[in-house]
């Protein structure tokens, strides 16, 4: 393998794997049927062409379905000791773990490509402002990128998927509701922890407003949990 094609050349190998597994194709199913009975349900309901309400849940469904998705990228190699094999071939440890990351965020989002038709819909009911569901989807695309994230450090960690869920399930719903809780702490520590909620940041954008201080923490948390996978990966081959 060319060293400029490494990344691409895993990337591509990993997508393979999940398009040829049920289990990506179980959870997108599982995870239409839920944002889907939601995202009508309330529709008819408010009879506004939006998808305010749709993209308020995407931190807590992706909570749950990103690490479904990605507790299989190391762990099963792991468990099937391929990742010995793997890192005897002219790689390194970072190529490795950014063509896994490319290949989930790339699937993640083939995950949420199907709510598109929810724009669709919102065409014909009414005149739809573009702004929010523009940003809204950007916003859904950053979600991806750390949910992946956070899901490939997590599958880093053991060889067993469902301890692997698991972690990348209690640091999600951590970062995903700890917004919750901020009406029970001291006023000093509200403003220091709300920084950390994936929520608020994700809600700013998914508002059509770009503020690079959302962007800078999107891109602050992904690049935190790469750099902990490398090191993770790196201590255990």
């Amino acid at each position: 393998m060319k060293n400029k094609n490494i990344t691409f050349v895993i990337a591509k190998r990993e997508l393979h794997s999940f398009f040829v597994s049920p289990i990506f194709y179980i959870v997108t199913s599982l995870y239409l049927v839920v944002t889907g009975m939601f995202f009508y349900s309330t529709f008819f309901l408010n009879q506004k062409a939006e998808l305010r309400n749709f993209f308020s849940l995407l931190p807590f469904s992706f909570s749950f379905f990103i690490p479904a998705i990605t507790m299989k990228l190391f762990s099963e190699e792991k468990k099937s000791l391929t990742i010995e094999s793997l890192m005897t071939l002219p790689v390194t440890v970072p190529q490795v773990v950014m063509g896994k990351f490319f290949a989930s965020l790339l699937t993640c989002c083939a995950m949420i490509l199907p709510t598109l038709f929810y724009v669709v819909s919102l065409l014909f009911f009414g005149k739809p402002d573009f702004g929010p569901i523009v940003g809204g989807y950007l916003g859904a695309i950053l979600l991806c990128a750390s949910y992946s994230a956070i899901g490939l450090f997590a599958s880093s960690l053991t060889k067993n998927q469902i301890v692997a869920f698991f972690v990348a399930f209690g640091i999600s719903v951590a970062l995903t509701f700890v917004h919750l809780f901020l009406i029970f702490m001291p006023g000093v520590l509200v403003k220091f922890l709300s920084f950390f909620s994936i929520v608020n940041h994700f809600n700013s954008i998914a508002r059509g407003i770009l503020d690079t201080r959302d962007i800078i923490y999107f891109l602050s948390l992904i690049s935190i949990f790469l750099i902990a996978t490398v090191k993770s990966v790196g201590k255990n081959t």
